[in-house]
């Protein structure tokens, strides 16, 4: 075979092992339970490995959300996933100087994936799980989207062309889902929403099934209810969104 065609072939070739645009992840898992008395601290979540503006930009996102779920002693302004662990701990102690004889140790359990990607757009994913005492613990579930072009985080609002025109199809999706008549008030059958008005969650994300909404525990219901979960299927949403996205 000529030199000139197997350049051409090899060529083609790593076109086609490119042509997904995936990022490469390692995953990265942070242990902390120094004692049988200590808080119970699990966090596994993906790192990309690449160098670049945008690996750069889904790794600090990841890191500044976990800290903010972590944070707990006020003292403490945590710059750090280290610092958040601590600040976790700290409360701990603190709680257990107030109530000696409480006997339920404290737990974090959070795992991060890649929940969606394309040339365009990466979410990431994290699931967590904090007790701190009480009755119960506390779910949640939060999405973090990037412009994988741009190299950065997209706020909800940049995801549509026409947040409100998205926000009425979405009220109309949900009532079905929830079975809320359409000319009856949000909160008619028990939901929580403020002022009685709909409104989209602080958590939306981009999955292979569709475009997910997902109100948290306490966001527009009670604790029972658990997480409200709206999934549109991307055949339904591509005209709402700034970027086209293929399942």
């Amino acid at each position: 075979m000529k030199a000139p065609i197997r350049l051409f072939l090899s060529f083609l070739l790593l076109l086609g092992c490119n042509d997904d645009h995936k990022l490469t992840f390692e995953p990265h898992t942070i242990a902390d339970n120094d004692c049988p008395e200590c808080p119970n601290i699990l966090i596994e979540i993906p790192k990309s490995l690449e160098q670049s503006k945008l690996t750069e930009t889904i790794n600090t996102a990841i890191e500044e959300e976990l800290i903010s779920l972590m944070v707990f002693d006020d003292e403490i302004e945590a710059s750090s996933i280290a610092e958040a662990i601590q600040s976790f701990k700290n409360g701990y102690e603190e709680i257990k100087k107030l109530y000696p004889d409480e006997t339920a140790g404290w737990e974090a359990k959070i795992a991060g994936e890649v929940s969606f990607e394309d040339k365009n757009t990466i979410t990431i994913a994290l699931n967590s799980y904090l007790f701190t005492g009480g009755a119960h613990g506390y779910t949640t579930r939060s999405f973090l989207n990037f412009n994988k072009r741009k190299g950065k985080e997209l706020e909800n609002w940049e995801l549509f062309k026409d947040q409100r025109h998205f926000e009425n199809f979405a009220e109309a999706k949900f009532r079905i889902q929830e079975d809320i008549p359409q000319d009856k008030p949000i909160n008619s059958t028990g939901f929580m929403f403020e002022q009685d008005e709909f409104h989209l969650p602080e958590n939306i994300g981009f999955t292979e099934k569709g475009l997910v909404l997902i109100y948290n525990q306490y966001e527009v219901a009670s604790y029972a209810d658990g997480a409200i979960e709206l999934l549109l299927p991307y055949a339904e949403v591509t005209n709402y969104l700034v970027r086209k996205v293929k399942s």
